[in-house]
């Protein structure tokens, strides 16, 4: 499978990542939509990867808040999961964050059980216990950049 992993930088595609996150998020695993799009769409950094076409198949952000750097919502449609699509959605994203901050930035997240050992693939270790958000159970997961 050909794609490609762009900053969602202009509207065009900033809509195409949250297409994305709708599908995965709120119509498949049932999150309320004013649960999954929040204050924070603005100030956030936005990735979408677009197959050959430009059609969406996977969205990410990160942001800056009062703890570090916060990567979340990251989403990919159900038919293109087990192609790498997040594993490129993930390296691009801190790629992203390495150009704007400093190294030994506190990095972390909220990890669906299902995306654990991807995040581990890229240096995160969990932290505290297993934990619900949304309804569905995470890890929080962290490391220095």
């Amino acid at each position: 499978m050909k794609f490609e992993v762009k900053p969602a930088n202009k509207d065009v595609l900033k809509q195409k990542a949250f297409s994305i996150r709708k599908e995965v998020f709120v119509i498949e695993q049932k999150v309320a939509e004013e649960e999954e799009f929040d204050e924070y769409e603005e100030a956030a950094h936005h990735f979408v990867a677009l197959d050959e076409e430009g059609l969406p198949l996977g969205a990410s952000r990160w942001r800056v808040t009062d703890k570090g750097v916060k990567l979340e919502r990251f989403a990919v449609r159900q038919d293109a999961r087990g192609k790498g699509v997040g594993s490129v959605l993930l390296k691009t994203t801190l790629e992203d964050i390495d150009v704007h901050l400093p190294k030994g930035t506190y990095l972390y997240l909220h990890s669906q059980l299902g995306a654990v050992s991807l995040y581990e693939k890229f240096g995160f270790t969990k932290k505290g216990a297993q934990f619900d958000e949304c309804g569905i159970q995470h890890y929080m997961m962290w490391k220095t950049s």
